[in-house]
């Protein structure tokens, strides 16, 4: 293995400690709060060495937004075990689950503020598109994939996401019953596209 191989995994690994420090910050303090010396203290280092690996506290903070969108679609991923409903509902918690454990960051994020940086709306929106694409492939082969059903899809999305932000907002009611709430919508929604295939 050559030297240029360790130095670069090197400068990824110390990169992702890094976003991760970032995550932690993000999830617990709106981005306008934290400055560049925040984040090197918190990760135990220097400003310039953190400049090293990120030219900006923007740079840093899209990074961290490209792996919170990684991170969430991976804890989101689809069980092909399970019935649609089910796997809706499974990672409907999983969703909950991690807009609650990282509020905060995701308050500010789908409320504006930075988020509406490009580079950040369109990982953002990438994640929408990711999510999207899951929940049609869920659904059963006698649900018609129309622009119709893309269009309700991608509305209980938005839906999700603005349930999310008033349950964030207000802790109530509890995460199971967001969840059992927001997959009988769904399920509501699945019942308007059949409807005309009944």
């Amino acid at each position: 293995m050559t030297s240029g191989t360790h130095t670069r995994l090197g400068l990824d690994s110390r990169r992702r400690q890094l976003v991760d420090v970032g995550l932690s910050l993000f999830s617990e303090r709106a981005y306008d709060e934290i400055s560049i010396d925040d984040i090197a203290a918190a990760a135990g280092i220097s400003k310039g060495l953190l400049y090293h690996y990120f030219p900006s506290k923007r740079d840093f903070y899209v990074s961290t937004v490209r792996v919170a969108a990684d991170d969430l679609r991976a804890v989101t991923a689809h069980d092909p075990s399970l019935s649609p409903l089910d796997g809706l509902r499974v990672g409907l918690e999983s969703y909950l689950e991690y807009v609650e454990t990282h509020a905060l960051g995701f308050s500010t994020l789908m409320r504006g503020g930075v988020g509406s940086d490009p580079e950040v709306a369109a990982i953002v929106d990438e994640t929408r598109d990711v999510m999207a694409a899951r929940t049609l492939d869920g659904m059963p082969e006698a649900v018609p994939q129309t622009p119709a059903t893309h269009l309700l899809v991608r509305g209980w999305i938005g839906l999700v996401e603005a349930a999310s932000l008033e349950w964030l907002a207000r802790r109530e009611p509890s995460r199971e019953e967001v969840c059992e709430l927001l997959t009988s919508t769904f399920g509501s929604i699945f019942a308007v596209v059949m409807a005309p295939h009944a």
